[in-house]
């Protein structure tokens, strides 16, 4: 499946989930071929993780529900919680490699399956098997590739795999007890690149692992093509979703695909582990258990800096937003802060009518549930949270102004921004689909599943 480029400059067989757009539109800005000594090495695009992982820091009353407050959370919201470190990230650019390691099918062999261990014995020979019965088995051997980048993707540590990737849970809180088993395979997926403009970038579920195998096992999900070929889907599979009109303000939510071993794309299964295949038929990357967002070189250009964002901050506590109760000024606290507990001047939110206050411990409604509390202004009842900035600008549409908020996180970005990812489900186990904040993946809940929050001037 192609994540970037003109279907025509592909495999024939892989499927471009990209918008349908004129012959230019897969050629990137940069018109090098080669990275000149000293120069930064071209990039190919960067993977964003949706959603947050840990909890951190101390408990305050809020965190512990004896407040209407939810609890802090360290999210991947621009960094995990004990920062970004080697291979294990919230983000990682996928950069043109000094030499070529991709691969490509080369020979089939139709070989009995206790010869299999023995076909496999060579670690340096990459190839996939595909185990059709217990006395059958088919090996593709795949040979070096010089015009591609190869780039892995999944829950291992081991050295095969460039982008380590642990499991989001929704709201924040990082996976417990043994209930909480990693749904992400261990070599979930890979990107290959192909060096050479237009720097095409096409995705495949399943990794090699570090005897450059892939196995599928008798009861994995697979197929002969029709061109006599092998191909097939892994246990918990790799779902891939491309906006309508690209990753832009103007972007309506895709449809979900499932792709293959082989890069092509189909239809869901009934559930993420069934046998039996949807038909033929994009980017945010789903591995069950964590969700990837691509974003081009060209898209990038198009997001918010981080520069960007502090501006914003600083312009939204420059116009002294009050307290319509207390009449204290609210502020936005700074990133550099951290995030542990609300701050003093914290804005805090009710999320049913986007009204904006200082923190205050009256109007609970504990009947209703323990974050339930009633607007003062408009006498509404729901969640009353605080309202955190999205530091993420990956994950933002526009540099537009933070007006709304997702509920019921309270995490604040542009209206495109919210709207977009409000309406895009996203898979949760093995057949659900739910809206969540991309920056703390909570679910969202309401009517939109975000509000216009609603602030009040100084009275000066």
């Amino acid at each position: 499946m192609v994540l970037e480029g003109n279907p025509e400059v592909g495999s024939p067989r892989t499927s471009d989930l990209q918008h349908p757009g004129n012959q230019g539109s897969c050629v990137l800005s940069s018109p090098s071929e080669d990275a000149q000594p000293g120069e930064e090495p071209i990039k190919y695009g960067e993977l964003i993780v949706l959603g947050c992982c840990e909890e951190g820091g101390e408990e305050t009353k809020a965190q512990r529900g004896e407040v209407a407050g939810p609890r802090a959370h360290s999210c991947y919201n621009g960094c995990l919680a004990s920062g970004d470190k080697g291979r294990r990230r919230s983000r990682l650019a996928l950069s043109r490699r000094p030499h070529a390691n991709g691969v490509k099918p080369d020979v089939i062999h139709h070989i009995s399956t206790p010869l299999v261990s023995k076909a496999l014995s060579n670690r340096g020979q990459h190839s996939i098997s595909y185990t059709l019965s217990r006395s059958h088995s088919v090996i593709v051997e795949y040979t070096h590739d010089g015009d591609t980048d190869m780039f892995q993707i999944g829950r291992s540590t081991e050295n095969m795999i460039d982008f380590v990737v642990t499991d989001t849970s929704p709201g924040g809180g990082a996976a417990e007890g043994p209930s909480a088993q990693s749904t992400i395979s261990r070599y979930a997926c890979r990107i290959l690149c192909d060096r050479r403009p237009p720097y095409t970038a096409r995705i495949y579920a399943a990794g090699f692992d570090a005897s450059s195998n892939i196995f599928l096992g008798e009861r994995a999900a697979k197929w002969r093509t029709p061109d006599g070929l092998m191909d097939g889907l892994t246990t918990n599979g790799v779902l891939v979703m491309h906006p309508a009109g690209g990753f832009s303000e103007d972007s309506a939510p895709g449809v979900w695909r499932e792709i293959s071993v082989c890069g092509n794309v189909y239809t869901l299964r009934d559930s993420r582990s069934a046998q039996q295949r949807g038909k033929l038929d994009g980017s945010l990357i789903d591995l069950c258990g964590a969700t990837l967002l691509w974003r081009t070189p060209a898209g990038l250009l198009r997001a918010p800096t981080l520069k960007q964002l502090e501006a914003q901050r600083q312009e939204a506590n420059a116009a002294r937003p009050q307290c319509p109760v207390g009449l204290s000024t609210l502020a936005f606290p700074s990133p550099a802060r951290g995030r542990t507990a609300p701050d003093k001047q914290q804005p805090w939110v009710y999320v049913r009518c986007g009204h904006v206050h200082g923190y205050h411990g009256w109007g609970c409604r504990r009947e209703r549930g323990p974050q339930e509390r009633e607007c003062p202004l408009c006498r509404l009842v729901g969640p009353y949270v605080p309202l955190w900035l999205g530091q993420e600008a990956g994950l933002c549409l526009d540099p537009g102004p933070p007006s709304h908020a997702f509920a019921p996180c309270g995490h604040v970005c542009s209206e495109k921004t919210a709207r977009y990812w409000a309406q895009t489900p996203l898979p949760h186990g093995t057949h659900a689909f739910h809206a969540a904040c991309p920056f703390c993946g909570a679910w969202l809940t309401g009517e939109h599943g975000c509000v216009r929050l609603i602030f009040q001037g100084p009275l000066d």
